[in-house]
């Protein structure tokens, strides 16, 4: 049958308007059908929208509008229609459908992808199965672990979506508010709990925080999306600093500040490496137990001010930009009980990690703070896996941990709680999964978003192109300290370009393939934090090997002893740095 466009019916009225008795026996009939059906959708009720606020309707972005005139949530029969005849979305039905965690492709496929909610990137078991399960009967068969902590399934057809819903919820995961104007992933140390060098384990405070999100109708429309990161200190970051809000944990010990010794956490507001900028330290510090209370308090302070009229200045740095931190400050303490504790950004504390020499800790073997257990992280490649791989993995984290895997910011991922004796029995099996576990200071660092693949906004095969990468520079290139190398598709920066040692941004060139990267070295985060500076620009990717190698065989002939690549790079010119690379050509 051939695929047709199907008016919603007339059950968007507004919130103080009673239903027809017609209308309320054709929604009766209609969600009774889909019951019988076996389909449910407890994860998906409908949201009412918010009484209006600020600016005029005719005032507000296309976006803001379609918002106004349903709350995306109420779009559930819509897609159920849509699954009925295997139909398009029509194009409000597109930005809608993203508060339940799908994206439609097109143009570059037609399908939708489907991005999770993973606090913390938390995985058990079981939900591994199914999700393996899910990709494998009804999408491509592959999984990407993504930037966030998080997961996403690619290729679902218009009439399989309900079902993917359905299946996600029914393995206690969801996809609610994964995307649009939303708060998105929570993401945090992926060792929380178990990594002996943290100095609090933020677990309680991300899954706090996330039940409160998941459960409120006001945080379903906000300006625009929104980004939330708990760091608890440890071996690996949360790279917190690259958040809308950060929350980095540090100690205090005894001072003449009148502040009571303990584990705060530090505010940094304000990031968003897509637009070249790290969150800013408020000046406040925050106990554990009123974490939550203030992160509320900002993400109202965000909807209240946020802009509504301008998409391009509808994040919430732009309200820290117009208020400054001393406004925010203000407008975050009307809304609480208690005053915040001002300590200046240079104050001194200890600091929330002592860096290990090892740069890429999300890989390889190590002690928990639990006697006689370690956990083990290990290498995916471009963060993609096949069904088969992910069944696998349960079956590690069930006969050797206790059923719990980690995802990583790195596209990783970790199984902990092994106990020592079965530690190499496990690396070994991994291995042979295509997942080592053994440190490279090259593989290791490879970062890429999903590409022109699947993203219409993409420019390059960042995917590919980085396994191409990874295997040519592997053989040409020794390395003695780590490197990351971040390929990102384009200026929305989802693999955080600007902060790789090396940051690779596609873009259209004249070559055989027509793809290339605008080329940025120096970047970083936490201690190291820069934002990478453009060395080359329009690189077509027939050249990029040549051109990476010449770079990394530069940077090991000049270095100082000892010298990291970001170091080496922000000690330099940009033109110093070209003629370096040039000659190693």
């Amino acid at each position: 049958m051939p695929a047709m466009s199907i008016e919603p019916p007339p059950v968007a009225l507004p919130m103080n308007t009673d239903f027809s008795s017609e209308q309320k026996r054709y929604l009766e009939g209609f969600f009774a059908g889909i019951a019988a059906g076996g389909v449910s959708f407890g994860d998906l009720a409908p949201v009412p929208a918010a009484a209006p606020v600020g600016p005029a309707l005719d005032d507000l972005t296309k976006e803001e509008r379609i918002k106004r005139e349903l709350h995306p949530f109420d779009a559930i029969e819509q897609l159920v229609m849509d699954a009925r005849w295997n139909s398009k979305p029509e194009p409000e039905s597109v930005f809608r459908y993203k508060w339940n965690g799908l994206f439609w492709l097109n143009p570059v496929k037609d399908g939708y992808m489907c991005r999770l909610r993973i606090p913390g990137g938390i995985v058990k078991s079981y939900q591994l199965r199914e999700l393996a399960a899910i990709a494998r009967e009804l999408t491509t068969g592959y999984i990407q672990i993504t930037t966030r902590n998080n997961f996403q399934i690619r290729l679902i057809e218009p009439k399989n979506c309900p079902e993917v819903l359905r299946r996600i919820q029914g393995c206690g995961l969801h996809s609610k508010g994964a995307g649009a104007d939303n708060i998105r992933n929570i993401t945090m140390n992926p060792c929380a709990g178990y990594d002996p060098h943290e100095l609090i384990d933020v677990r309680p405070l991300v899954n706090e925080l996330a039940t409160l999100i998941i459960a409120s109708k006001e945080f379903y429309d906000l300006p625009r999306k929104f980004n939330i990161a708990y760091d608890g200190g440890g071996l690996i970051s949360a790279v917190e600093d690259t958040n809308d809000i950060g929350a980095s944990a540090v100690k205090i010990g005894e001072n003449t500040e009148g502040i009571e010794p303990g584990v705060y956490f530090r505010i940094a507001l304000g990031g968003v490496t897509g637009h070249q900028t790290f969150a800013s330290d408020w000046g406040v510090i925050v106990k554990p137990e009123q974490l939550n209370d203030v992160m509320v308090a900002l993400l109202r302070v965000f909807i209240q001010f946020g802009d509504r009229t301008n998409r391009k200045k509808a994040r919430f740095k732009y309200v820290i930009e117009d208020k400054g931190l001393d406004g925010v400050l203000v407008e975050v303490e009307k809304l609480l009980k208690f005053k915040l504790t001002h300590l200046a950004p240079t104050a001194p504390c200890q600091a929330k990690r002592e860096f290990s020499q090892q740069g890429h800790s999300h890989v390889g073997m190590f002690s928990q703070k639990q006697e006689g257990l370690v956990y083990i992280g290990a290498s995916v490649p471009v963060g993609q896996m096949t069904a088969k791989q992910l069944d696998r993995i349960a079956d590690l984290a069930d006969s050797y941990g206790s059923g719990e895997i980690r995802l990583t910011v790195w596209q990783n991922f970790i199984i902990p709680n092994i106990k020592s004796a079965y530690a190499a029995t496990v690396a070994k099996s991994l291995k042979r999964l295509g997942f080592p576990s053994e440190q490279s200071n090259l593989k290791s660092g490879f970062v890429a978003c999903t590409g022109n693949r699947y993203c219409k906004f993409a420019a390059s095969d960042t995917k590919g192109h980085a396994i191409a990468m990874m295997e040519y520079l592997d053989k040409r290139v020794k390395l003695d300290k780590p490197v990351n190398i971040h390929f990102t598709g384009c200026a929305h920066s989802c693999a955080q370009h600007f902060m790789g040692d090396i940051g690779l941004l596609g873009a259209k060139v004249k070559s055989e393939s027509g793809e290339g990267y605008h080329i940025t070295v120096g970047g970083g985060f936490g201690e190291n934090r820069k934002i990478g500076r453009q060395i080359f620009s329009g690189v077509a990717f027939e050249s990029l090997g040549s051109t990476l190698e010449a770079m990394l065989k530069g940077y090991l002939d000049k270095r100082s002893a000892d010298e990291s690549f970001h170091a080496f790079c922000n000690r330099h010119t940009v033109g110093e740095l070209q003629v370096v690379f040039d000659a190693a050509a």
